[in-house]
């Protein structure tokens, strides 16, 4: 059984250690996609000149880097079963966005708004994943609070 939940959260976040990978590989094409579509508070109009000048890099380019490192580390967290609970947020907050900002079915009509509702259902069920690691945290079968009943012996 324990074999079988290492398999279970290693191929549950396969799909977020790839899609991080991508982006990292494409730093300028990610970027680009979080440009046309990311728009950031007004709040924070103020200390993004002073990021970009320190960085030397565009607020896309570092929300790009950001969000690779981000999907890649907290899939490993919850792969690795460390800290799990605090990749599954992670991961929770990261695909709400993702889904709000590259995912708005609700404005769109006919085959993009039919393409982009999948590509939501599909970020539910990731969520839906996630809220159950979050809820189980570092369970492992056999210890703590969901070990099964001994046998009893005649």
């Amino acid at each position: 059984m324990n074999m079988l939940l290492v398999i279970g959260r290693i191929l549950f976040v396969l799909v977020f250690i790839l899609s991080g990978a991508q982006k990292l590989m494409d730093i300028p094409g990610t970027a680009t996609l979080i440009g046309e579509k990311v728009q950031l508070p007004a709040l924070t109009a103020d200390y993004l000149p002073q990021l970009e000048a320190a960085t030397g890099m565009t607020t896309p380019t570092m929300l790009a880097i950001l969000v690779g490192v981000v999907e890649i580390g907290a899939a490993l967290m919850i792969a690795a079963n460390l800290g799990a609970r605090a990749g599954a947020v992670l991961l929770i907050l990261f695909t709400i966005a993702a889904t709000w900002y590259f995912h708005p079915f609700w404005t769109m009509t006919g085959a993009e708004r039919e393409a982009n509702m999948i590509q939501a259902l599909k970020n539910l069920s990731l969520l839906g994943g996630l809220l159950v690691i979050f809820a189980v945290g570092p369970w492992r079968p056999g210890y703590g609070r969901y070990a099964e009943p001994e046998t009893q012996r005649l």
